[in-house]
């Protein structure tokens, strides 16, 4: 119990002691929300792998996936690696950074006003960000609970005050820069302990190969009839395998808190070694995640999925190991769920505050005042995750459940295509982003109310959340086309900063006139 409480004591004050660092340089609005878009490349990297990667994946999704798919859960890891950062990172990082400088816009949901020259697409962008983005930060505290539980065998909800305070208390004081930096330390303490986890969880077994050999024994009739299935390429499901990777790789280039990432990049070489780093930080985390989940089922001994959930695979695994690795993985739990937690509740704030309030319930807004009301936004989304997350889990109450579960899909599904024609394509118009925003929205609301309805295939909301996301990057250029054409003079306003001349070194471009 003492080396246990020992280490979260020193993560504890490791992580509050940056807030302190950094309070004083949050003077702006832009410092406290995009560190002054002046953030490194190794910090940027760190903060969108630790922003993706929480406890709905080290807990949640790993042991779920894991135990559904077997081994071919880790195409869900390296899809995140290839997709969800190194693509992303190559199609969306320097086109986000150059025109939302140009545009002047802090948010997602303000990019799109201006953008489209439209404020009620920024009030309904901000809209849809609140109502889909604060259930899906409760859903981060679930991931504790049951290790919270075998670790210390408290109740949950000292671990959903703990957390809370602690993320608190660091984003307010320290800002965009504060939670980048323990993004950092949070993202070593990340790969140092899922790499201690997955050769723990190997060695029970008989190493990788031993592992591998009891896993090709195991069946399951209700899942396939087919011998080894959950040591095989793509696993029982294929296509339940690909609406997985589809909406947690693709899912990522919609949501705010994500893209926002993109927004405080200093230079062209911090896009590089962002790429890198990035994707490596992916592979190791999401598909060591993957990879451990998938080993779930040589514990079916002890797990009763029935009973307890799949949110009791990875917990179990771990319960007989020794109070160090135990007390590791708690830390790497704990460092996953509050640097996403952190992302998630500045996103929220920041686009509340100057999307929302500021020119719309409040007309007149200084610097002073909108810096205030988001740090105070950020203790009251806090708080309100947290009740959520408790109400939940005290009362059993399905329905709040099942919001969290489709709203990366809604998140996503509305967002994606609009921001990433809005990059890269002239023609889009503001009535196909209204139509993509609706359809996106009400279909995951209708998914959650008349699910049964749906057919077979969305009444998962993985694959109902991966649906909406294809179905807009369709939807966008066909309503854009059918639709009148955006004013030439907004649009050629909005694209000029990609036209601006630069001045490179030869290492960096060739140098024609010497040929």
């Amino acid at each position: 119990m003492f080396t246990k409480a020992a280490l979260l004591v020193i993560f504890f004050a490791i992580t509050i002691s940056v807030g302190l660092i950094f309070r004083k340089r949050n003077t702006t609005v832009a410092s406290f929300v995009l560190g002054g878009r002046n953030v490194g490349p190794w910090l940027t990297a760190f903060a969108y792998g630790t922003s993706y990667f929480s406890a709905v994946v080290f807990v949640g999704y790993a042991g779920q996936f894991g135990w559904r798919f077997g081994l071919s859960a880790v195409w869900i890891g390296l899809g995140n690696a290839l997709i969800g950062c190194l693509l992303a990172w190559v199609v969306l990082a320097r086109r986000t950074r150059i025109i939302t400088h140009h545009l002047g816009s802090s948010t997602m949901p303000d990019f799109f006003g201006k953008r489209y020259a439209s404020n009620g697409l920024k009030i309904g962008a901000s809209a849809i960000t609140f109502v889909f983005l604060v259930p899906y930060t409760a859903s981060l505290y679930n991931g504790l609970s049951r290790l919270f539980s075998m670790a210390f065998g408290i109740d949950f909800t000292i671990c959903i005050v703990a957390m809370a305070v602690l993320t608190a208390i660091y984003v307010i004081l320290g800002g965009y820069t504060a939670t980048a930096v323990n993004d950092f330390i949070q993202g070593i303490i990340m790969l140092v302990g899922i790499v201690a986890v997955i050769a723990a969880v190997l060695r029970v077994n008989g190493g990788f190969g031993g592992s591998i050999d009891a896993l090709s024994r195991v069946e399951d009739a209700a899942a396939s009839t087919m011998p080894g299935v959950f040591t095989s390429f793509f696993g029982p499901k294929p296509l339940d395998l690909l609406g997985v990777v589809l909406l947690t790789s693709i899912g990522t280039w919609g949501l705010p808190q994500m893209v926002q990432k993109f927004y405080s990049i200093k230079s062209e070489k911090n896009i590089s070694t962002g790429t890198v780093v990035s994707t490596v930080f992916a592979v190791v985390i999401s598909g060591g995640c993957y990879l451990l989940g998938g080993f779930g089922r040589l514990f079916s001994a002890k797990i009763d999925i029935a009973a307890n959930g799949y949110d009791s695979v990875i917990p179990t695994m771990l319960s007989d190991f020794s109070p160090l690795l135990i007390g590791i993985v708690i830390v790497l739990v704990f460092a996953a769920s509050i640097s996403t937690l952190s992302s998630l509740v500045m996103a929220s704030a920041s686009t509340f505050t100057l999307d929302f309030i500021k020119g719309n319930i409040v007309k007149k807004m200084n610097e002073k005042s909108q810096l205030f009301t988001i740090r105070v936004l950020v203790a009251v989304f806090i708080v309100i995750s947290g009740i959520i997350a408790i109400v939940q889990y005290k009362g059993g109450i399905t329905f709040i459940a099942q919001l969290m579960g489709v709203s990366w899909g809604a998140l996503a599904g509305a967002f994606l295509a609009p921001f990433l024609y809005g990059l890269y394509w002239k023609r889009t118009t503001r009535a196909a982003i209204w139509v993509n925003f609706l359809f996106a929205s009400l279909f995951m609301i209708a998914n959650i109310l008349f699910r049964a309805s749906f057919p077979a295939l969305l009444q998962s909301p993985i694959n109902a959340g991966a649906f909406t996301m294809l179905a807009g990057l369709v939807i966008v250029p066909i309503v854009s086309l059918l639709t009148k054409k955006p004013d030439p003079k907004l649009v050629e306003n909005c694209f000029s900063c990609y036209n601006t001349t630069v001045t490179t070194t030869a290492s960096e471009v060739l140098n024609e006139e010497d040929s």
